[in-house]
């Protein structure tokens, strides 16, 4: 909850990334300790690993120009990593905790969830949901690469911006 909290408070797109991957590692974490150890380790390979890989390469793709080596100076400070870094360490131990007062079995009481079951909800009755996830996520694409595309000098419109030399493209 203090990294999700961090993640809506934080100016800096990337320092309220790293605490997205902190809160998207215990979600991964809750998962786990609920007895599906499977749909843990899709939260934190699909969603800590590959869409924070993606978003890190939109926010490399939209540099600020000259303005973004400042920032990447000011982001690279050690002080920077502590409150993460704490999150991290916190999550790391009560992982451990889990692990050694339970064994590796989940908690009483619950079913373990593998990967039929998931696979059969996911194309059974959620499967409007996954594809309207799916159309979402392609209409996002479409539109960064719409926002994103350079113009040639022919084109005209409203849409033209100024480039980080501060001439219009």
């Amino acid at each position: 909850m203090v990294a999700t909290f961090a993640v809506i408070t934080r100016y800096n797109a990337v320092h309220a990334l790293l605490y997205l991957v902190v809160s998207l590692l215990a979600v991964s974490l809750i998962f786990y300790v609920l007895g599906a150890p499977f749909v843990a380790a899709l939260e934190a390979i699909i969603y800590a690993g590959a869409i924070m890989v993606l978003f890190i390469f939109v926010i490399m793709i939209l540099n600020l120009g000259p303005q973004a080596v400042r920032f990447e100076r000011a982001w690279l400070k050690p002080g920077m990593w502590l409150g993460p870094a704490a999150l991290t360490l916190i999550l790391a131990g009560e992982l451990a905790y889990i692990l050694i007062s339970r064994g590796r079995s989940p908690s009483a009481g619950a079913a373990v969830v593998g990967a039929r079951q998931v696979g059969i909800a996911l194309f059974g009755p959620y499967l409007i949901g996954v594809e309207l996830a799916s159309l979402l996520l392609l209409a996002g694409l479409v539109g960064a690469y719409h926002l994103g595309r350079r113009r040639n000098a022919g084109d005209a419109g409203p849409h033209q911006f100024a480039g980080p030399e501060g001439r219009e493209q």
